[in-house]
Order: C-alpha cells, then sequence, then structure tokens
C-alpha cells in the first residue's frame, strides 16, 4: 500500500478497470492455464461471457462501454459516420462522443481519474489526473496529459497503437515482435500509474489483443505457423494483468472486460457492391470511391460493419425514397439481406436490426436504419470503390468480431455475471465507487 493510501485511509473505495479489444471470453475459459490470472479471478469472483453491441465495432464499443449507454446516446456507430444531412464521412474521435463517459461522473463526484490508451478518447481531457488517448490520436505527443505522463511515454519510446500493416505480410514476425513490444510497453505504462496512489478510478485500455486475433485467428483455431506465439502473447498478457493485480493495493477492486468476442473469418463481404449489382445503389461515374460518389436514384447504401441506410428524401442531401415508402422499402431490403446466401449456400446474416430497436437516444440522426449481423465466417465490409466479386475468400485477415461472447472478469464476490451485456461495465463501476447514479443514465445495470 502506497504512501498516500496510508495517509487518507481505505474508507473511499476504488477501482481499476482494465480493458481489453477482443478478448473472447471462451478463449480464458478453455484455457485455464494460458489465463491463469483471469482463471483465478473467475473462481474468486464473478466472470462471464456477456453480449457487445450492435454493431460490434471497436469505435462504437469503446464510447458505449466507458458510458453504459448505446451509440444512440454516444453518437458514435463505427469507425466512419456520416455528417447529418450530408453524404460526407468523418471519423469519430473524443469530441463526437456525446455521452458522458464513467471517468466524467467519477470526477463531478470529487475524485480522482486515470485513463490510459483507451480508443475514440481524442484530445486528452485536461480535466483528468493523467489520460493517454488510443489509437488514432495523431502522436504520443499530442495525446498525452500533463506534461510528466508525456515525458514518460516520449523517453520511453512508447507506441500508441500496434502497426496492422505488418499483420498484412505473409512472414508474421515482425508483427508478432511488435505486437509484443506494444503490450509489455503498454503493460509497463499502467504498472507504473497503478502504483501511485492518487486516483480512485483507474482505466487502461489493452488494444493489440484486436489486431492479434485479426491476423493470427486462424493459426490458433488449426494449430498453424503461429499458433504458439498466438498463446504466448496472450499468455504474456495475462501475465501483465497478474502483476497489476499483485501492485494493486488492498482496498481496489479490479474488473476486466472487453468490446467483442472474435470468431473465424471465411470472407470478407463488400455489401456496397452487393446493393450495385441487385440494384440498390448506383454511381454518378465508373470512378468511384466514396459515399458523396452515389447517384441520386440510389435507394440504399451501406457503412461498415453492416450497417445499411435507405437513401432517404429529407434526410439524405439526394434522397431518392420518399418517407411514404421507408417502411416498405426498409422491410424489402431486410428480406434481400435475410436471403443473401454466400458461395457456399450458407446464409450470410444471422439477423437483420431495426434502428429503433438498438438504437435509442437523443444523438441517434445518423444511426443505419438496419444493422446486418452476420453469421460466423461473414465480416461485413462496405467498401464503395468497384470489387471484382462481392464475396473475398482471400485477404490476410483470418479472424472476426462477434457480437456474442466478449468477457468481463470482477475480483468482487458479490459479482453476478449472468444474461449481460457491454452496457453493464459503467454502471458496475460507478457501483463499486460509490458514486451515485439515475437509473436513466445508464442503458445497463451493475452486475454486483
Amino acid at each position: 500500500m502506497g504512501l498516500f493510501d496510508r495517509l487518507r485511509g481505505s474508507d473511499t473505495p476504488r477501482v481499476a478497470f482494465l480493458g481489453i479489444d477482443g478478448l473472447p471470453f471462451d478463449l480464458v475459459a478453455d484455457d485455464p492455464e494460458t489465463f491463469p490470472t483471469l482463471s483465478a479471478i473467475a473462481e474468486e469472483g464473478g466472470a462471464g461471457a456477456i453480449d457487445s453491441i450492435v454493431p460490434p465495432d471497436s469505435s462504437a464499443c469503446w464510447p458505449a462501454l466507458t458510458s453504459g449507454v448505446n451509440p444512440g446516446e454516444t453518437g458514435v456507430y463505427g469507425f466512419q459516420d456520416r455528417e447529418i444531412g450530408s453524404y460526407d464521412t468523418y471519423v469519430p474521435m473524443g469530441r463526437d462522443v456525446q455521452a458522458t463517459r464513467v471517468w466524467d461522473r467519477v470526477t463531478a463526484a470529487g475524485k480522482n481519474a486515470t485513463v490510459l490508451n483507451v480508443p475514440v478518447t481524442f484530445p486528452p481531457q485536461r480535466n483528468l489526473q493523467r489520460m493517454v488517448s488510443g489509437y488514432l490520436s495523431p502522436g504520443v505527443d499530442e495525446a498525452a496529459h500533463p506534461e510528466e505522463l508525456r515525458t514518460y511515454l516520449a523517453e520511453s519510446d512508447y507506441t500508441l497503437s500496434l502497426n496492422a500493416n505488418l499483420g498484412h505480410k505473409a512472414d508474421k514476425t515482425e508483427f508478432i515482435e511488435h505486437a509484443r513490444e506494444t503490450l509489455d510497453g503498454r503493460a509497463a505504462l499502467f504498472e507504473r500509474y497503478v502504483e501511485r496512489d492518487d486516483w480512485d478510478l483507474f482505466v487502461g485500455a489493452f488494444t493489440s489483443p484486436d489486431r492479434v486475433n485479426h491476423f493470427l485467428w486462424g493459426d490458433h483455431l488449426d494449430g498453424g505457423p503461429y499458433a504458439e506465439e498466438f498463446l504466448e502473447f496472450y499468455a504474456a498478457l495475462d501475465a501483465h494483468i497478474g502483476s497489476i493485480r499483485e501492485a494493486l493495493p488492498d482496498d481496489v477492486r479490479l474488473v476486466v472486460g472487453s468490446t467483442h468476442g472474435f470468431t473465424r473469418l471465411e470472407h470478407d463481404v463488400y455489401c456496397n457492391e452487393w446493393l450495385d449489382r441487385e440494384g440498390w445503389l448506383s454511381y454518378r461515374s465508373e470512378d468511384h470511391d466514396s459515399l458523396s460518389d452515389i447517384a441520386g436514384d440510389a435507394r440504399a447504401y451501406s457503412l461498415v460493419p453492416g450497417r445499411f441506410y435507405v437513401n432517404l428524401e429529407g434526410r439524405e442531401p439526394d434522397g431518392a425514397v420518399p418517407e411514404s415508402e421507408y417502411e416498405a422499402v426498409r422491410s424489402e431490403l431486410t428480406a434481400a439481406l435475410e436471403s443473401l446466401e454466400g458461395p457456399e449456400g450458407r446464409p450470410v446474416v444471422d439477423r437483420v436490426v431495426e434502428r429503433e430497436t438498438a438504437f435509442r437516444g437523443d444523438h441517434d440522426e445518423i444511426a443505419p436504419d438496419l444493422v446486418a449481423v452476420p453469421n460466423d465466417g461473414f465480416d461485413l465490409k462496405a467498401g464503395f470503390r468497384p470489387r471484382e466479386r462481392v464475396f473475398d475468400p482471400d485477404g490476410p485477415r483470418t479472424g472476426m468480431h462477434t457480437f456474442e461472447n466478449a468477457g468481463l472478469f470482477i475480483d468482487h464476490p458479490a459479482a453476478t455475471v449472468e444474461d449481460a451485456d457491454l452496457l453493464d461495465v459503467a454502471p458496475t463501476l460507478l457501483t463499486l465507487l460509490d458514486v451515485e447514479y439515475s437509473r436513466t443514465d445508464c442503458d445497463g445495470a451493475s452486475l454486483i
């Protein structure tokens, strides 16, 4: 226990949350030898598989996880969102998140928070003790606050994000080495500031697992050339979590949670190419590569992952579908998605979720009209440039996100992780911290 903790006593609850991008619960449950720390937390506290959000896109998941509300409230639906009343798109950053994050509720309650490497948080907030914005930040110098933290990161040659381009190479050696270096640097940062006892809430995000899964999941399932390195990476992650757990003062509760599950990827599915071929989408010219290139007679278009929009009159600038025909057109598109088959005749889509079912809130103006949740193996892409085929089996990635089977581990004997989802994480953290919040502040509920 640190000096600061001894000075102030242990009456005020404190929580450390470690977020992991893309850790499936079953990966841990099926291999306790690789995951002794997480397995111990599961045995001594509460743990289980939880659902993600629709769509289970990392950029949408992190704001939802850290606020406890759905994308209709956060205003973030994916890595690329559409401007209101425009065909222009943008990459959501921290200032685009419209919901109150859990650390903002903590600071409003007079407590202190350290937040490190959480995606969709750039630029760093100045009202927090320490913050490093996560991936999509332009660089370490701009992503860190305060100066002491910025200096440490510069001196330690800190890496904000694993270079996914290395995963595209046939030889994955450099990719794996970079993944381990990024993981180890992230853990060193977390351990450094976990031991500084002036925070009430500590939040740190490990994002390398998502990219490792994208490129090495097939090796893991099939015993491929990098299957051993895959498990070694996860053994190192678990060991780092164990070291952080050991470094925590006795009065701190540890929660570890992931954003979504993972499964085998067999086909990238280019949804806009499919819409084009089926007569739903057309372009102004043969030379097209963005949403702004669609023609005025287009009835629908898609954004990644599996988000479908009716080109609605009065909402889109060149909307072709009258509002009076909206429900009929949306039903027709739903039926087309439900009947879509892959190259082997397998259904591509597990279910189609309507916007009013998935998204509720004051910031749902750009919500998709439909979200297609795919069956395992089919990763729903968008793609506005011409494609030779709808289904591409030849990409370098062998793993894809799933809505089911995210993981949650709560180091608390009263925790019960059953029938839970991503939106339950934030209210659970607030409950552990004794921070008051209204039942309507979160879409989820505490698991304590």
